[in-house]
């Protein structure tokens, strides 16, 4: 297929309309490559790594959540200049599912929702609420790594996950008045921590989007590159 008929696919699983207003011109087909797209990885960032593994294993085009190109570019340097220079030099297409993935069914969301197990399910404006039977010990054995925790009770009876960085104070009141008692994100502050009316644990970036990623490479047969080994140890 040409990658005209990619970006079709791609939209439809994460209508670009769902995008917040921060992510305008983030999202989408970021780096262009070849035309012709026969082989299709996926990761959670487009480091250099995962480009770097993306092209050995002859992929065409990389889809990843976060765009490898934030602010606008004064020149290309470091990171950036890393990254352009190895998918551009190899024809890889980079295309960028962010928050328009965040909102989708079957989403980053929903796959972090049925990781947790969770059942009684309500959407908030970014994020779902549902029932839980785990204990903190047991969220941290599913997410793989190491949590912060903030008046938690030891058995979670009703829960909300947002992936990525999403500890607002509005979407916390959200989720207390759907009846969570506990309020699942990454990048916990100080100030969001000690007026929250319920129960905050703090896990990372990459536990709670990696695995949506990697999801969506399984529905759609797709190679799922993982972030450097010794990162994803950091957890």
């Amino acid at each position: 297929m040409d990658t005209g008929r990619l970006i079709s696919i791609l939209e439809e699983i994460a209508p670009p309309e769902l995008a917040e207003e921060f992510d305008e011109g983030r999202i989408g087909l970021i780096v262009e490559g070849r035309n012709e797209i026969e082989s299709v990885a996926c990761s959670l960032d487009a480091t250099p790594f995962c480009v770097s593994e993306a092209v050995k294993a002859g992929a065409d085009a990389l889809v990843v959540h976060h765009t490898p190109i934030w602010a606008p570019l004064t020149k290309i340097s470091g990171r950036n200049a890393a990254v352009l220079r190895k998918a551009l030099s190899s024809g890889l297409n980079i295309y960028v599912m962010h928050t328009n993935y965040d909102h989708a069914e079957g989403g980053i969301n929903d796959v972090l929702a049925e990781l947790l197990d969770l059942s009684g399910i309500e959407r908030m404006p970014l994020g779902i609420v549902g029932d839980c039977s785990l204990t903190p010990a047991g969220i941290s054995g599913i997410l793989g790594g190491g949590l912060r925790l903030y008046n938690c009770p030891e058995k979670i009876r009703r829960i909300a996950v947002v992936g990525g960085s999403g500890f607002d104070p509005e979407l916390i009141g959200c989720a207390y008045e759907l009846g969570a008692e506990v309020f699942l994100s990454s990048e916990l502050k100080h100030s969001v921590m000690r007026n929250s009316p319920i129960g905050l644990i703090e896990s990372t970036h990459y536990a709670l989007e990696s695995p949506g990623m990697k999801a969506l490479a399984g529905r759609m047969g797709w190679k799922y590159i993982p972030d450097e080994p010794e990162l994803s140890l950091i957890l």
